[in-house]
């Protein structure tokens, strides 16, 4: 008897939208202007644009996403080696190319989503779809990677083992449907055939309508640990990222930029770093100086020696000048004036927040750095009328077209291979670093591979936008929520980076939604309103892991421990009363609580609560923390519930989770940029006030059984952690800190 498997048509696959397009990009009935790009060692057979199996037997899946420690070069391959049938000993991966075909439309769809009425949301993804690949948005972010691929990847194994079983039917002369795939091979009772005995044959076949899934209970690969396939080459060294890429007749390059406000090289004194030993030459842009030299060393060490000044097209920002753009935006706004916008409103606010039980208070959070360990690199070579670039990016597809508008050149002289990321938390979407080494190699006239010294790379982090936000918010009969208001003043981020990324020529200082996603709160509330004002603070800011999730929970579990307070009612039994429309993330609060052991805290030793929703997942955490006065406080443990849809691979979930609380931990206890003359001050880790390892809580996580589509787990964990410390401080000492980092002082 032949199980009946859902499938899909290649009738809906040509029409259909979004991650439902499957075998758009899966199998080849992508459109016609587009290619995979996609190659084929000797003895490989290609199928489609994510899968190649060889004459060996091995199976290599092509990734699109960027692995920077995620976990995408395991998650991606094991979705699509279990709906083939593969042994997971024999796969392999490799990066795919810089094609449309890769785009990740998810991101535009997120974009859309609210944005048109629902009628129109089959129109909304086929827009989507288009945009994303007439603009080759092959991008890794948003914890879009399993959200954005599941589909085609599933889709993409599901053709692949129809084709061999067709093949292996034919030989044995029976129905194809009969056959099924295991650990490599077409079985069909004890009758076997390897898939590199079928593959070149079944590839020019045409796959049935419709292609068949595998049921749940039929996969056997996803939702278990598998063995990373990025580990091995990273233990042994020879996994390569962006500063291990070696050329004939390279040249290294070390770079320095100047005070924010619009800085140029004005004066320059060129003798001392010239007579640097290995040093080769200084070049000179309108945005940076480089030396570089026959190794990174040489280099860096005459770009110290080089006496340079910088002249500035506008005022130099420094803390008090961001800090008055932020108030003054905030204040322009609540006095009635001003350009904020308001993104989200429901109900009567002004009548909702009238008359007694109002609370109102002002909240704070500062630029940070992204600190990865990799710091901004990229490798550039001309040969005649071509340029290559390595680089570690998010934004292959970007990345190639601004170099290619950055040196004057068509976008298909430009060949762009993506590296291994050593950290990227969003920085590493942006394409200054490939830009300026074409401009160097361009000038040097040789392969040139420039790395940022630390100093360079945290001055010019894109930082973390900073934040100010005034919340109120009013008690009603029985401890509800009458009414809710935000007003959040931050620069606007995205249109900064659009303009970098050559994507658009407006980066003005509008309200735009991103500012303050995260900020409707999952309160049940009949008055809402969420504004964001804008703010110019005359400093690039960008995207930072969990992007404006990082400060909209900070601001809304901080205000709503404190609406608990004036309720008069402890903050989880406030927070199950109002969690009535968000049953999931209720469920991870009691299961948060209930793995941390919550009692309310105690004098000295205090226990925080937080929840936050984003990325299509949930998550709550409990935090006990000690405060002495002479230790100040430590965090004791950390219990976290996440319910993420059904998980791909449990161990990378988890180490994701983990990561995102440390990541937290950064967010709330981390030094912040500070500025002097447009300068940053920091130069090193040391000055960031990063968390130690003798730092570290004792972490918990329990991942709840779901049977909901996979959600993000990327950057989910960052957004709780403050806010529930903070509360944790509040239940320990009563001193309520509105701003980060967290500092007693400042209560």
């Amino acid at each position: 008897m032949v199980t009946e498997r859902k499938g899909i048509t290649r009738r809906r696959l040509l029409i259909g939208g979004g991650v439902a397009t499957g075998l758009v990009v899966g199998w080849t009935l992508w459109p016609r202007t587009y290619r995979s790009d996609l190659t084929a060692a000797p003895g490989e057979t290609i199928f489609g644009a994510f899968l190649k199996i060889g004459a060996d037997g091995r199976v290599v899946v092509a990734v699109p996403q960027a692995e920077m420690g995620q976990g995408v070069y395991t998650s991606l391959p094991q979705i699509l080696a279990d709906e083939l049938g593969a042994d997971w000993r024999t796969v392999g991966v490799e990066p795919a190319p810089v094609s449309p075909v890769y785009a990740n439309s998810f991101i535009i769809e997120e974009a859309m989503a609210g944005r048109v009425p629902s009628f129109l949301g089959g129109v909304a993804h086929w827009a989507a779809r288009e945009i994303a690949m007439r603009g080759n948005l092959i991008l890794t972010g948003g914890s879009t990677s399993i959200r954005a691929f599941e589909a085609p990847l599933r889709e993409a194994g599901a053709v692949a083992r129809s084709l061999l079983c067709m093949v292996a039917a034919k030989r044995w002369g029976i129905d194809w449907a009969a056959c099924d795939t295991k650990d490599g091979f077409v079985v069909r009772g004890e009758d076997r055939l390897r898939f590199a005995d079928l593959a070149a044959e079944a590839a020019g076949m045409t796959p049935p309508d419709p292609v068949p899934l595998r049921e749940p209970a039929e996969r056997t690969i996803v939702g278990t640990s598998v063995p990373r396939l990025d580990l091995p080459s990273k233990v042994d060294g020879s996994a390569r990222f962006g500063a291990d890429v070696r050329l004939p007749g390279m040249l290294y390059a070390s770079i320095a930029h100047g005070p924010y406000g619009g800085s140029k090289p004005a004066k320059y004194v060129l003798a001392d770093a010239e007579a640097t030993p290995g040093v080769a030459g200084v070049v000179i842009d309108p945005h940076f100086i480089a030396v570089i030299g026959i190794n990174w060393w040489a280099a860096d060490s005459g770009l110290q020696k080089l006496q340079v000044e910088f002249e500035t097209a506008g005022p130099r920002p420094n803390n008090i000048t961001i800090a008055r753009a932020l108030k003054a935006a905030l204040d322009a706004t609540l006095n009635g004036g001003g350009g904020a916008k308001r993104f989200v409103e429901r109900g009567e606010i002004e009548s909702a927040l009238s008359g007694t039980n109002v609370v109102t208070a002002t909240y704070s959070v500062p630029m940070l750095a992204h600190a990865p360990m990799e710091t901004l690199t990229a490798t550039a070579r001309f040969t005649g009328d071509r340029l290559e670039v390595w680089v570690p990016t998010q934004a292959a597809g970007l990345c190639r077209a601004g170099v290619a508008k950055t040196m004057g050149m068509d976008e298909g002289l430009v060949t762009l291979y993506p590296t291994l990321v050593g950290g990227g938390f969003g920085r590493k979407v942006e394409i200054d670093a490939a830009c300026e080494a074409a401009i160097i190699a361009k000038k040097a006239g040789k392969p040139v591979q420039l790395v940022y010294p630390r100093r360079e790379d945290i001055h010019l982090s894109r930082f973390r936008p900073p934040a100010l936000g005034r919340l109120r918010g009013r008690i009603g009969p029985g401890g509800t929520i009458a009414g809710w208001e935000a007003t959040i003043a931050a620069p606007a981020t995205q249109a900064e980076m659009m303009g970098r990324l050559r994507l658009t020529g407006d980066a003005d200082a509008k309200p735009e939604s991103g500012a303050i996603e995260g900020a409707t709160p999952p309160y049940a509330t009949p008055a809402l309103a969420v504004s964001h004002a804008a703010a110019a603070i005359g400093v690039g800011t960008g995207v930072w892991r969990s992007v404006a999730n990082s400060y909209t929970a900070f601001f809304n579990e901080s205000f709503a421990d404190e609406l608990a307070q004036q309720a008069g009612l402890d903050p989880l039994s406030f927070r199950m009363a109002t969690l009535s429309g968000a049953p999931r993330l209720a469920h991870c609060l009691t299961t948060a609580t209930a793995l941390g052991g919550w009692q309310g805290g105690q004098p000295g030793v205090g226990q925080g609560i937080a929840v936050h929703s984003c990325f299509g997942s949930h998550v709550a955490m409990m935090v006990e923390v000690e405060v002495t006065a002479d230790q100040g406080v430590k965090v004791l443990s950390v219990s976290a519930a996440v319910d993420c849809g059904h998980v791909i691979h449990p161990d990378i979930v988890l180490q994701q989770i983990e990561g995102g609380i440390v990541f937290g931990l950064s967010n709330a206890f981390g030094s912040p940029v500070e500025l002097n003359e447009g300068m940053v001050t920091a130069q090193s880790f040391d000055a960031l006030g990063l968390p130690m390892l003798t730092d570290t809580p004792e972490i918990r996580v329990e991942l709840i059984e779901s049977a909901h589509p996979a959600g993000g787990v990327g950057e989910i964990a960052v957004p709780p952690v403050a806010p529930a410390i903070a509360n944790a401080i509040f239940a320990a000492t009563g001193k309520r800190l509105r701003n980060l980092p967290l500092r007693l002082a400042d209560a």
